[in-house]
Order: structure tokens, then C-alpha cells, then sequence
């Protein structure tokens, strides 16, 4: 289905010369002469590569429509990610550059979502909140509080994020997925 540029948005799914992309960011252009266009920046759901491109109404552009199907990940075998489709058990094998953006999110079991265009799993989404434990972080200085501040903290799968003061190696936190935003403490 044809769509104009006007229809794009962040996280939509495109065809666009022959290639699944997901758009990652954009920017409506219009010029007081000529006609408007989109400058955006599209990662190829295949390859993980990113690229930035001008979309104009007379592009060919094509909205992909995905299946969702849940998925549970396995295990992580040099630069391929293993998942299981939990409708048909079957193993997934995909390459890392396109898991790339949610490595720091994954733990072995962790439930995840997986997307399938035209029966070809194209790209896994982590739970919107998932909770990891911090393994390295400084300690605060005293006399810090809760509004004090933060600091960095490397939790379990390698994900460095910032975290308050308060926050010590081996507490369990909880992380927007969406942003890569501390959220709270959960033990």
C-alpha cells in the first residue's frame, strides 16, 4: 500500500527500493518554493545498516505490515542471536548487526516480541521495561540524596546506564527499553 511522506512516522516500517526499513528519525521539509520532502534516517531491518535518505511524494513508498508473534531468546553463538518462536518452537538465527540496538536489553529466557514480514523474521522488540542487575558502579559520596545527582552503572548484560546516587552493585533496576532511562529500583 502507497503511502506520502506526510503519513511517515518514527518506528514505522517502509518499502523503499526494494528494501524493509525501519525509520529511526525524520524531518519534514517544506520550502517556501518547490515542493516538500522528508529527510530521514532509515536502518535496513536486514542488515542493521543505517542510512539517511530524502523522501519525496514521488518516491515509491510502501508501509510493511508485520506479524507480531512472541519469541523467547535463547543464546548468543559468535555474531548470530538465537531465538525461539513460541507458536511453532522453531530456532531463528539472527545476524548481530541487526540485533544490535537491544543487545544491552537481553537476558537468556527474556520473553521478546518478534516481527515477521511476509514469514521472514525481521525484528526483535524487548519488553517496553525490563530489570537487570547493576554489576559495576562508584559509590556515592556522602551526604548524597535521592535528587542528587547520578552516576553511571554497568548492569548485567554490559548496559551502561545513568542511575542515581543511591544506587549500589547488586541492586535490580528497572530500565525503559524504549529509552535507555532508568526507571526505579526494584531490589
Amino acid at each position: 500500500m502507497g503511502i506520502t511522506i506526510g503519513e511517515i512516522t518514527r518506528g514505522m516500517t517502509l518499502v523503499y527500493n526494494g528494501n524493509l526499513y525501519e525509520v529511526l528519525e525524520f524531518e519534514h521539509v517544506k520550502r517556501g518554493r518547490g515542493s516538500a520532502f522528508v529527510r530521514a534516517k532509515l536502518r535496513n531491518l536486514k542488515t542493521g545498516q543505517v542510512i539517511t535518505e530524502t523522501l519525496r511524494d514521488s518516491d515509491n513508498l510502501e508501509a510493511a505490515y508485520l506479524e507480531v508473534r512472541p519469541m523467547q531468546y535463547l543464546y548468543r553463538s559468535a555474531d548470530t542471536f538465537v531465538f525461539m518462536d513460541k507458536e511453532t518452537f522453531e530456532e531463528r538465527m539472527i545476524p548481530a548487526a541487526v540485533v544490535e540496538p537491544i543487545v544491552g536489553y537481553l537476558l537468556e529466557g527474556m520473553e521478546v516480541t518478534g516481527l515477521y514480514y511476509q514469514g521472514q523474521l525481521v525484528k526483535v522488540e524487548p519488553p517496553n521495561f525490563v530489570e537487570l542487575r547493576v554489576v559495576d558502579t562508584p559509590p556515592g559520596v556522602r551526604g548524597d540524596t535521592a535528587q542528587g545527582g547520578d552516576k553511571p552503572a554497568t548492569l548485567e548484560t554490559g548496559l551502561v546506564v545513568k542511575v542515581p546516587l543511591f544506587v549500589q552493585v547488586g541492586d535490580v533496576i528497572r530500565v525503559d527499553t524504549r529509552t535507555g532511562a532508568y526507571v526505579e529500583r526494584v531490589g
